[in-house]
This record gives C-alpha cells, sequence and structure tokens, in this order.
C-alpha cells in the first residue's frame, strides 16, 4: 500500500527544548523544498493504492536517501546515525519513539522503483526550480566522465579463479537447501588459487620477458580449463536443481509436504537464480580468455570485466594515472548556478558528439527557454553536432574543431568572446569532480545499467537539492 507521509510525532515532542528541535540550516531548507507532493508521483507506479503492506513513507524514504548521499553513508550506516540523531529523525519525519526503517528496507525500495523514479524526482525538482525563475538556461556547458563500476582492477586469470571460487560456494548453498544433493562439483578452488599465485610470482620476476610471458599465457590456458570444467559440472548441478525446484513447487501447489519447503524453498531459488547468472558470466569469461590466448585481443565494447557487473565494460579516457577505467560513461550538462540541468549514463563508451543536441533538447522542454551559449570540450567538435545544435535554435555554438582546422576556423576560435566561454566552459570539469567526491559519482555501488542509472541520479539529485535550496533561500 502506498503511502506519502508517515505518522505524526506524539504531542510530548513538541515539548522538548527548541534547541532540540531546531535542524540544521542546510537541512532545513532541503526540508521546506521536498514539502512539495510532486516529488510523491514518481514513486505511485510501483505500490497498490489501497492493497498490500504499508510502504515505509514516501517522505522519509527521500530524507533518507538525501541524507546518504550528501555524508557519503552506506544504508547501515544511515540507519544507525539517524537513529542515533534527534535532528536527523526530525528532518526524516520518524518519530522519537518510532524504528528507522530496516537498512535492507531501503535497499528492496531503490531496487524496485529504480532509476525511472529517481529520473521523475529530478524533473519534479528542476520543474519546480524552473517556476520558481530558478533555474537559468542562457548559457550551457557539458562534459563526459566514467563512473566507475564496483569492481577492482579485471584480468582474465583474476576473473577465472574468482568464477571457480564462487561456483563452489553456490553449489554447496544449493545443496544445502535440498536441491540436487548427490550431484558432485568438484572444488577446484585450490588449484585456480596456486595458478593464479603463479601468474603474479612469474610477473614479478626478473626471468626473460619472453619466458615469462610464454609460461603466463601457459598457466592462464590451464585456468581456463579448470573454469571450463567447473562449470560444466555446474550445468547439471542446475539441471538437477531446477528440476528438484519444479517438484517442489508442485508439491507446494498440492498441500504435499517436502523437504524443500517454506523458506528453504525460497533459498533454492535464490541459488539457483546466482547459479545460472554466474555460469553464464564464467563462460563469457572463459571464452575471451581462450580468444585472446589465440592471438585477438576482445573488443572492448562486449568484453567482461565483472562476475557481479554485466554491463561495466573498460572505457579509455586518457586520464594521467587511470588510462583505462571500468564503468558507465556520463554526460552532465549544467548552468552558470551550478545546476546540473541534464545527465545521462550509458554502457560502454559511446561517441560523445551526438549526445550533445539530445541534452540540449531535453534542457529546452524543462525550461522552455533556448540557451543562446552552449560549450563542451574539443570531443564534441565536429560540424554535425553544430548543426544540430543551430537546429535547436543556439545561437553560439563554442566548440573547438577536432583535427586542424582552417584559417578561417583560427581565426574564429581566437576571438576573446569564443576563449572566455571556453575558460567557462572548464567549469564544468569542476563540477563532475564536485559529484565525485561528494555525491558518490567515483563509484557507483548499483550493479548493472539500470543500477548505475539510479545511483548516479540519486548523486545529482542530492547536489540540485543543496544548490535549489541555496538559491531558494
Amino acid at each position: 500500500m502506498f503511502r506519502t507521509i508517515g505518522d505524526r510525532p506524539p504531542e510530548w515532542e513538541s515539548r522538548l527544548p527548541a534547541e532540540l528541535l531546531r535542524l540544521p540550516e542546510e537541512l532545513a531548507r532541503v526540508d521546506a523544498l521536498l514539502d512539495d507532493p510532486a516529488f510523491f508521483a514518481p514513486f505511485a507506479p510501483y505500490f497498490h493504492p489501497v492493497l498490500g503492506r504499508p510502504s515505509t513513507p514516501i517522505e522519509c524514504y527521500l530524507r533518507l536517501m538525501f541524507l546518504k548521499f550528501r555524508y557519503r553513508l552506506g544504508f547501515e550506516s544511515l540507519c544507525a546515525e539517524v537513529s542515533d540523531s534527534i535532528s536527523w529523525r526530525r528532518f526524516c519525519r520518524i518519530p522519537l519513539d518510532a524504528k528507522v526503517p530496516h537498512p535492507t528496507t531501503l535497499v528492496k525500495l531503490t531496487a524496485r522503483c529504480g532509476s525511472a523514479a529517481v529520473a521523475g524526482l529530478n524533473e519534479a525538482l528542476l520543474a519546480r526550480a524552473a517556476g520558481g525563475r530558478l533555474l537559468r538556461a542562457s548559457r550551457l556547458r557539458a562534459d563526459t566522465t566514467v563512473v566507475p563500476a564496483n569492481v577492482s582492477y579485471p584480468t582474465d586469470s583474476g576473473l577465472l579463479a574468482r568464477a571457480v571460487r564462487r561456483i563452489a560456494a553456490v553449489g554447496r548453498r544449493v545443496r544445502a537447501a535440498g536441491g540436487a544433493t548427490r550431484t558432485r562439483v568438484r572444488d577446484r578452488s585450490r588449484a585456480a588459487g596456486r595458478r593464479a599465485h603463479a601468474i603474479a610470482v612469474r610477473l614479478s620476476s626478473r626471468a626473460a620477458r619472453d619466458d615469462k610471458q610464454a609460461a603466463v599465457l601457459r598457466m592462464t590456458a590451464e585456468l581456463a580449463g579448470l573454469a571450463e570444467c567447473t562449470a560444466c559440472e555446474a550445468r547439471r548441478l542446475l539441471a538437477n536443481a531446477r528440476r528438484a525446484l519444479r517438484r517442489a513447487d508442485a508439491k507446494a501447489a498440492a498441500g504435499l509436504a517436502d523437504a524443500a519447503a517454506g523458506r528453504r524453498r525460497g533459498r533454492l531459488r535464490r541459488a539457483v537464480s546466482d547459479l545460472a547468472l554466474l555460469l553464464e558470466a564464467t563462460v563469457q569469461v572463459a571464452a575471451q580468455t581462450r580468444q585472446r590466448l589465440a592471438g585477438t585481443m576482445p573488443p572492448g565494447a562486449a568484453r567482461r570485466v565483472s562476475l557481479h557487473d554485466p554491463d561495466a565494460r573498460p572505457i579509455a579516457k586518457g586520464r594521467l594515472g587511470r588510462p583505462v577505467e571500468f564503468g558507465y560513461k556520463a554526460q552532465v550538462t549544467d548552468n552558470d548556478d551550478g545546476i546540473v540541468v541534464d545527465y545521462a549514463l550509458q554502457r560502454g563508451n559511446p561517441a560523445d558528439g551526438p549526445q550533445l543536441a539530445p541534452a540540449i533538447g531535453r534542457v529546452i522542454a524543462r525550461t522552455g527557454r533556448t540557451p543562446r551559449t552552449v560549450t563542451a570540450d574539443r570531443s564534441y567538435g565536429v560540424q554535425a553536432v553544430e548543426d544540430g545544435l543551430h537546429a535547436l535554435g543556439v545561437r553560439h555554438v563554442v566548440i573547438p574543431r577536432k583535427g586542424r582546422p582552417g584559417k578561417a576556423r583560427q581565426a574564429a576560435e581566437r576571438r576573446p568572446a569564443f576563449r572566455r566561454a571556453v575558460k567557462w566552459r572548464t567549469g564544468c570539469e569542476g563540477r563532475i569532480s564536485t559529484l565525485k567526491r561528494q555525491y558518490g559519482w567515483d563509484r557507483t555501488r548499483l550493479d548493472g545499467t539500470e543500477g548505475a542509472r539510479t545511483w548516479a541520479g540519486y548523486g545529482v539529485l542530492t547536489h540540485n537539492l543543496v544548490k535549489v535550496s541555496t538559491l531558494a533561500s
């Protein structure tokens, strides 16, 4: 059941000293901004208006998520901090004698509503800012960045060794839950670990380069063989576990007793689902390893870099110290006041240029005004991008051209107005740095493209709430 507003605090709470009831200045501004009922509408499609258990009040959930991204807290530490703080409790509309929502409740709500609800929240906030004449759109600047996935630096040998260990662990979960108890899957974790360690030792040795490379390739091939053998055995375990799950479901529907019943059947279903996804990832990693051993480098757009995040991809942005990052590509568009007026996150490493005109079109639709100036860096510098922006009505497009421009273009790029706009554009890099340092864009903690969009959207929402509430005060 959909609940927007929670229980009101008891009367005795209003008799506490004023120092305890007063919110910090920033939280008071954001609290007033979030009182708008327009922020409840994006969550309505995900709940029944009458049936079901009462949901966590949306006004409470929104404020909890603001605190999480504003102060860089995990779900567990967030609930602990809110439980111990009177001012944070009052900000989140949680009475002093009530329980704070459990961390897993917040995780499930975030996954259930997904990126569509977050996008709706950002749209509602920008619409309110535009209605209050707080959203300037005369000058816009855009830039792209990488939102790293929650993965360590991936290597084929490391992924294969982890896959072997995880298949063994998930297989034990399946058998413990009553599925395929007589199907044997050999645990090759120690053999895989020895070979992964031997690869690291060989790479740090002082042997000749060709000898080291030959030894590493040989041991990587052995790791791929171990992973393929383990996956082959796990397929039989998965088939038998699915058969056992179907029998358990049939007996439960008929009202008969079964060894895998109730919660145990739920554990078996989750273990079977995890094993199926893990086998798919293992087969893909083993295939790309075999391809690389054969002398062909797998394309970056299809290369698997994580067992748990299927959509993370290697992205080369040319940063010093991090020439290649692993995650998702995001574009940020902001204005003179530093408000992020548009953001987009995509899988892989698409070209920057084609993303700019659609972003400016979305900004025009939100604000009802066409920007006078749009600027971006040289990665957008092609004629087609300028033509697309001029077609939208933008008068001044300030984007340095790629390659070696002609004399007329060089003269245009040396004009003082052009140079001033290019210098102003560098502020977008500072905006991205702020999002990474303070609002969670340094690493998404949710897997998949959908999870990364949800995570990035909450970071932008928190950032804009601080900005808009400051401008409105």
